[in-house]
C-alpha cells in the first residue's frame, strides 16, 4: 500500500514539474518574441539560453534565427546544424542555415543545401529560384535556365520566374524566347523597367 502511495506521489510530482517546465518554456518563448519585435535580438536569444534544451528542435531553430539577426553567424550556423541533426528532413532549417552562410559568402555550401532540398522536394520553387539566381550571377547560363524553367513550368504567370528566365534566355542568345518572356512580364507588370530594358536590347 505504501509502495503504491509513493508511486502516486511521484507521478503527481512529475506531472506538476512537467507542467511548470512547459509553462516556463512558453513564457520564455513569448518573452523572446516580444524582445525580437522590439529589435533586441541579444536579449531575445538570452531569454531562451537561460533554459536552453540542446535536444529541442524548436530551441535550436529559433536561436539560429536570432543569432543570425544579431550578426553572430557562427553561432547561428551551430544552432541550425543542431536543428538539422534533430530533424534531418527539415526544409525550414536548411533555408535557415543558408542565411548565415550567405552572410559569410559560402556560396558553394549554399548550392549543396539547395540541392539537398530539391532532392526531397523537386518542385520547391524557392530553392529552384535561388539556385538559378546563384548560377545566373556566376554566368552559368545553362544551369540557371534549367532551374528557372522549372519555376516557370510550375508558375507560368509569376513575375520572378518569368523575368529571370527572360534574362537568362537573352544571355543564351535565345532572342525570340527572351522577347516572348519579356512581353509576358509586361502583362504581369505593364511598366516593368527590367522587362522594357530587355526588350530594348533586343531591338
Amino acid at each position: 500500500m505504501k509502495h503504491l502511495l509513493a508511486i502516486a506521489i511521484l507521478f503527481v510530482v512529475l506531472v506538476s514539474t512537467e507542467a511548470q517546465y512547459s509553462d516556463q518554456v512558453l513564457k520564455a518563448f513569448e518573452q523572446s518574441y516580444s524582445l525580437e519585435k522590439a529589435g533586441d535580438f541579444e536579449q531575445s536569444a538570452a531569454v531562451l539560453q537561460n533554459i536552453y534544451q540542446r535536444d529541442s528542435y524548436e530551441f535550436n531553430l529559433r536561436l539560429g534565427w536570432l543569432y543570425f539577426n544579431e550578426g553572430c553567424f557562427e553561432d547561428s550556423k551551430t544552432h541550425y546544424k543542431r536543428a538539422l541533426a534533430l530533424m534531418p528532413y527539415s526544409e525550414e532549417a536548411r533555408f535557415g542555415i543558408v542565411l548565415p552562410m550567405a552572410a559569410n559568402g559560402e556560396w558553394d555550401e549554399i548550392i549543396k543545401i539547395y540541392s539537398q532540398i530539391l532532392e526531397n522536394s523537386p518542385g520547391n520553387t524557392v530553392a529552384l529560384y535561388r539556385l538559378g539566381s546563384i548560377h545566373y550571377e556566376r554566368k552559368n547560363w545553362t544551369q540557371a535556365a534549367r532551374h528557372f524553367q522549372k519555376v516557370v513550368d510550375l508558375y507560368p504567370f509569376h513575375y520572378d520566374g518569368l523575368i529571370m528566365m527572360a534574362w537568362t534566355s537573352l544571355q543564351l542568345g535565345k532572342n525570340r524566347e527572351a522577347r516572348v518572356l519579356f512581353n509576358k512580364v509586361l502583362l504581369w507588370s505593364p511598366n516593368d523597367a527590367s522587362a522594357r530594358e530587355g526588350l530594348k536590347l533586343l531591338d
